[in-house]
């Protein structure tokens, strides 16, 4: 049977306060609605259909890469509302899951529970119970069988005790919400066209209304204030810490670390606190993370070590290679085996062969090193005129002198030397030594100027 997704996005989100749609809001780096197209993907939706309207253009921006097909609510007249402007896109076969925007950590799984529970009936929704239900539409059951959702507003004394609540994700048929939806009415408390009514209309058509719970109950909380989008934050990253550390990732305290993304990890993987993962990464065998790093889009292979706040971005690590503390990895950066990078050393758009070192306070940028070399201290890459880029070429086992400034573009040969601060505009062949410095000068019984006294 065909699917098609139906996600409701057309929220303004108030209580955010912020210019951002609600459904732009980020939850581990990536918008709500985000996460909700993604799970869409997942489970090979036919169609995903989005509802927008506050911040419509800033939303179909934001997801102009994705096959998606918009429809706009212009009024906000409620839910039922919202999936009703849907009609003349979606196809009167098939069944479609109804989800929101703003709940976004639904799973595949819990999904295609209940893809399967409503294909036989029609008509199929995900319940939560709850210690607390204040607020939320409840589930009305007779004989165990769903007979109707009441909203809080409009429920009775009896109906608000129960604790069992409608978390607003469906399956329904198609041709019944082409049936349906033209049908609902606004009169309830809220002068709005409620989804929930779709329930009672099944029921008087003689459809037995299938539910799921989902695995998770943070699966379905949604979303409405910086509160819950702070608390959810927390729950989510919880639960890819639990996953990573099932999967054998030592994570020094879980409830300081934030995965942004896709961690790919080996045995025996070491992370220590306050670590931020972000975009695909992958981490090889016995890689060990330190305090504080932030590491984005980068492959580390087996055995290498990273000292504390070091920041890597779309970076290559090979295998036994030292990085850090406090060194950062710009895009480009492709560090071979045993390769040292040591305390604020910047590499950008750089390759450095087998073993070679720049342990201090040195910046390589559109750089290729060799095997065995090493960058003294301080030592600089002038790659940048102000208009151009040009590239810096150092043979192997070379040594470059602390505080040398290499102007690009030059090339600096196999076991060449380079005299500590050294400005290199040429050219150093193989084995040579280079110096560039002016000559001393002493002036002997020199008086430091003095601060005149007031």
């Amino acid at each position: 049977m065909s699917t098609s997704v139906i996600i409701l996005a057309a929220g303004k989100g108030t209580r955010m306060r912020s210019s951002l749609p609600k459904v732009l809001q980020p939850l581990a780096g990536r918008p709500l609605l985000g996460h909700v197209i993604e799970t869409a993907k997942k489970l090979h939706a036919d169609n995903i259909i989005t509802i927008y309207g506050h911040g419509g253009d800033l939303v179909q921006k934001e997801f102009a890469q994705e096959q998606v097909q918009w429809v706009e609510q212009a009024e906000q007249l409620g839910t039922g509302h919202a999936v009703k402007v849907t009609l003349p896109v979606l196809p009167k076969s098939g069944q479609s899951l109804i989800l929101s925007g703003d709940v976004p950590c639904i799973s595949q799984a819990t999904l295609q529970k209940l893809l399967n529970a409503a294909q036989n009936t029609g008509i199929g929704l995900v319940t939560l119970t709850l210690p607390n239900a204040s607020g939320y539409g409840r589930i009305v059951r007779e004989n165990g069988k769903i007979q109707a959702i009441v909203e809080h507003k409009d429920a009775n004394d009896a109906q608000r005790q129960i604790k069992e609540i409608n978390t607003g994700i469906y399956c329904v048929s198609n041709a019944k919400l082409h049936e349906w939806l033209p049908k609902l009415s606004n009169n309830n408390a809220q002068g709005e066209y409620y989804l929930t009514d779709i329930v009672a209309m099944a029921i008087a058509d003689g459809l037995e209304v299938e539910s799921v719970e989902p695995e998770r109950a943070f699966e379905v909380e949604g979303v409405n204030d910086r509160v819950q989008l702070a608390a959810l934050e927390r729950e989510f990253q919880a639960d890819q810490a639990k996953l990573l550390m099932q999967h054998g990732v030592h994570l020094i305290d879980p409830s300081r670390f934030d995965l942004r993304g896709t961690l790919v990890a080996g045995t025996d993987v070491r992370i220590d606190i306050n670590v931020i993962i972000e975009g695909r990464c992958e981490f090889g065998d016995n890689v060990e993370i330190g305090a504080g790093c932030v590491i984005k889009n980068t492959q580390i292979a087996s055995g290498t070590k990273v000292q504390p706040y070091s920041i890597f971005d779309n970076a290559i690590v090979g295998e036994n290679t030292q990085i850090g503390p406090f060194s950062r990895l710009r895009p480009g950066a492709k560090l071979a085996n045993d390769v040292h990078i040591g305390n604020f050393v910047e590499v950008k758009n750089s390759s450095i062969g087998l073993g070679s070192k720049a342990n201090h306070f040195t910046y390589l940028g559109d750089a290729e090193i060799g095997a065995g070399s090493n960058i003294g201290a301080g030592t600089i890459t002038c790659n940048y005129d102000g208009a151009n880029k040009f590239k810096t070429v150092i043979g192997n086992a070379a040594f470059i002198g602390s505080n040398s400034s290499l102007v690009a573009p030059v090339t600096i040969g196999n076991g060449a030397t380079v005299g500590a601060g050294s400005t290199i505009t040429s050219d150093v062949a193989d084995h040579c030594l280079a110096v560039e410095r002016s000559k001393q000068f002493v002036k002997e019984n020199y008086q430091r100027p003095q601060k005149i006294k007031k």
